[in-house]
């Protein structure tokens, strides 16, 4: 792997200079590879991980198991990326197992989520079936545990 997409994975968030200081780079070599990874479409943006539980972000977030059809030609791909589209979906992975797609949905309301899967998603064809689940709460994210106090012993007991 890269060891600037591997710094990216794991520094959390580096500035370049400390970048180029872990990789012995020069400041103006990371930039010139983070360009090309903007450019090959590797490094698409930068998010920040939040820990929104205490506050009220008015925002319900719900995983979706998506059974479609396959269509001759283009197998998943057509309609995945269509779902994809809709504003209300953050992210939309094939799986393998019980269900085709994996689609994380964002909305203002369980009732706009409901609507979102009632009226545009369910009824998109080649759609055979929904089954939606709504996050209740969040204990860790993209690799950040989110309820641990500052200084807390992190580590777990162990004994002989």
């Amino acid at each position: 792997m890269n060891p600037l997409i591997k710094l990216l994975l794991e520094g959390g968030g580096l500035s370049t200079a400390q970048m180029a200081q872990v990789l012995n780079l020069t400041e103006a070599e990371v930039n010139r590879q983070l360009d090309q990874l903007k450019k090959d479409r590797l490094l698409l943006g930068w998010r920040p991980v939040l820990n929104l539980a205490e506050e009220d972000a008015g925002i319900v977030h719900a995983v979706i198991e998506v059974r479609i059809t396959p269509e001759r030609g283009g197998g998943f791909n057509r309609l995945a990326e269509r779902i994809g589209r809709f504003d209300e979906v953050e992210s939309c992975y094939l799986m393998s197992g019980g269900y085709d797609l994996l689609v994380f949905v964002n909305g203002s309301s369980l009732q706009k989520v409901a609507a979102f899967v009632s009226e545009k998603l369910s009824t998109l064809e080649g759609v055979l079936s929904t089954a939606t689940h709504f996050l209740l709460r969040t204990y860790k994210e993209q690799g950040f545990l989110l309820d641990v106090k500052t200084g807390e012993n992190n580590r777990l007991k162990v004994t002989p």
